[in-house]
């Protein structure tokens, strides 16, 4: 295919599988200290990894089969949210979790992101616990668990528990940050409604 080109580059873009592939100019590195010359973008030329990853988010190895990515930019309403990330969840898939709610987080009424944005980093910081993470997942646990609280005043919306999963990130915020090995994500994963 023919190469696309973008104002300002040090180099050519080529098209493959419906990823531009950057191949920099001969002697010019696009990212000094970083190893390797090519970087997977999307079809507006925003960098975009290609690389399979596990079910925690893991990058693998091009070539390797890794879980199906989440689609983003995908507009629920908020039960299908909830629903999608709930089945997510109790598969093991925390990271594609976050991804659902990062959707809901950057699509709903503003007057409901920082609720969407907290349950993301609920399920950013199991990723982190389930890696062995103990220091970020806690971390996020307790951002998301004061997001969440903090957003509704105390009050559920659409179902969800939200002392519930506040109880329940900081406990596991604890238990991490206490020592405990890295978590199962499918015996640790949350009940979001009642």
């Amino acid at each position: 295919m023919p190469p696309a080109s973008r104002p300002g580059a040090q180099g050519q873009h080529y098209r493959t599988s419906g990823v531009v592939r950057h191949v920099p100019v001969a002697g010019w590195r696009e990212n000094e200290g970083v190893s390797g010359v090519e970087r997977d973008r999307d079809g507006a030329g925003r960098a975009r990894s290609a690389r399979p990853r596990d079910g925690l988010g893991r990058p693998l190895p091009y070539g390797v089969a890794g879980v199906a990515r989440q689609p983003e930019g995908v507009v629920r309403t908020p039960g299908r949210t909830v629903a999608e990330a709930q089945r997510l969840l109790d598969a093991g898939m925390p990271f594609h979790a976050h991804e659902v709610f990062e959707d809901a987080w950057k699509s709903g009424p503003a007057a409901e992101r920082e609720l969407w944005r907290g349950l993301a980093q609920l399920a950013v910081g199991l990723t982190h616990a389930a890696r062995g993470n103990a220091t970020g997942g806690a971390r996020l646990l307790r951002r998301g668990a004061g997001r969440i609280t903090g957003e509704s005043g105390g009050a559920d919306r659409y179902g969800i528990d939200t002392a519930g999963l506040s109880g329940w990130a900081r406990a596991l915020a604890d238990r991490v940050e206490g020592g405990a090995a890295p978590v199962d994500p499918v015996a640790e994963a949350p009940r979001l409604t009642r």
